[in-house]
């Protein structure tokens, strides 16, 4: 290969250059994204960039000249707008086309909208830098924020946005807080954490309708209950960003389909990140998982295999929200349960598990760093569940 094309200024995508360049490829690098700026990490968005304002730089995944330095060649500010994988050319929103001999693709994901947000042009979002940037301006001028979502980002921003001293009314169709990842369990205990915090959080609640009045925006719940928001956030979750693949002859389905070593079915193409399905032979399942761990874990693998490494990738998915002074750590696969067990429980520490088939396929904990090492070797091993939970493995 004399030139390999990066497309998306992801996490995924820095970490399979820097692998790229370290397994001691000499040939041409390109990095696309569809942002103007340098790549960055997003956690903080949510959370310290929303506080106190964004720093470009504390936010950056590297220092500037380090793409230089590793003579990256950097097209930003246009995004991927399709593939031909028979001339081997990405095309560009602008209509310029970039060759490669091998492609990594690392485009994450987009925001969900939902239908009632069509036409509302203060549904903001809450995905990237200028979204953050965005967001805060209204924050520091608002005193009711409403956030449609109560998932990672949606409590997280609750969170910081109450910090601000806002009054603040998170709505989700759930019902309970970031239910789809741990279940009713996690989801109450932190849906007490936020109303012990002044937080109002309606469950099982839809939205109904969206109306702009004046400054204000109007939002109508399915119960017949209006809510007043002087700003409003739509977290609702996100979608692989796979629109520019459509005609491609890439496999998509809810993400880019690939081989267990994260090669798709196009020679010399392979994918991470975000917008990666693969089959995770540690759980035997397929899976795509939307987290910091993954991304850098996935771009690094997706290189080597690039550049002729054959291993599939297996991990024990981690990941972790900060909300107030509860510091949630995850590992494994809590989503897919058929069992789940709290051996752990008060004001201020959780511990949950998670068993599926039998096994212990993931765990969740708050405030219990111990705890959090023990599980995860327990959930790497695939555990009997009923041992992790009958033994005393974990003390409270």
């Amino acid at each position: 290969m004399k030139r390999i094309v990066v497309v998306g200024g992801s996490l995924a995508g820095v970490n399979a250059l820097e692998e790229i360049r370290e397994r001691g490829f000499s040939g041409e690098l390109v990095l696309v994204g569809a942002e103007l700026y340098l790549p960055y990490t997003r956690p903080p968005l949510s959370k310290e960039a929303l506080a106190g304002g964004v720093d470009h730089g504390e936010l950056a995944l590297r220092p500037s000249g380090w793409y230089a330095e590793n003579g990256v060649t950097l097209r930003l500010g246009h995004a991927a707008s399709g593939l031909d994988t028979h001339r081997r050319v990405v095309l560009l929103d602008d209509g310029r086309t970039i060759a490669y001999d091998g492609l990594v693709i690392a485009t994450g994901s987009s925001s969900r909208r939902p239908a009632q947000t069509a036409g509302i042009t203060r549904a903001h979002e809450l995905r990237g830098i200028d979204d953050a940037e965005r967001l805060l301006r209204i924050l520091r001028r608002s005193g009711h924020l409403v956030v449609i979502g109560a998932g990672f980002i949606g409590m997280e921003a609750a969170a910081t946005a109450r910090g601000l001293g806002l009054d603040v009314t998170v709505v989700d169709i759930a019902a309970s807080p970031m239910n789809r990842a741990f279940g009713p369990g996690v989801g109450d205990w932190f849906r007490r954490r936020h109303e012990a915090h002044g937080v109002r959080v309606l469950c099982a609640t839809g939205v109904a309708g969206i109306e702009e009045k004046g400054p204000r925006t109007l939002v109508r719940l399915a119960d017949g209950e209006t809510l007043t928001a002087d700003a409003l956030l739509v977290a609702v979750g996100a979608t692989p960003a796979t629109s520019w693949l459509a005609g491609s002859e890439v496999s998509l389905g809810d993400g880019i389909l690939c081989e267990p070593d994260l090669a798709t079915n196009v020679p010399d193409v392979v994918a991470a990140g975000d917008v990666a399905r693969w089959h995770n032979r540690t759980f035997d399942e397929s899976m795509r998982v939307e987290h910091w761990t993954n991304a850098v874990e996935q771009g690094r693998h997706a290189a080597a295999t690039l550049l002729g490494e054959q291993r599939p990738f297996e991990s024990v998915p981690f990941f972790w929200t900060d909300q107030f002074d509860a510091k949630l750590r995850c590992v494994g696969r809590p989503g897919a349960a058929d069992d789940v067990a709290i051996l752990a429980e008060n004001d201020t520490t959780l511990v949950a598990v998670y068993g599926r088939g039998g096994l212990l396929s993931g765990a969740v904990c708050v405030n219990a760093p111990r705890q959090l090492a023990t599980l995860r070797q327990a959930v790497a091993a695939r555990t009997p569940f009923p041992e992790v939970v009958g033994s005393g493995l974990v003390a409270s």
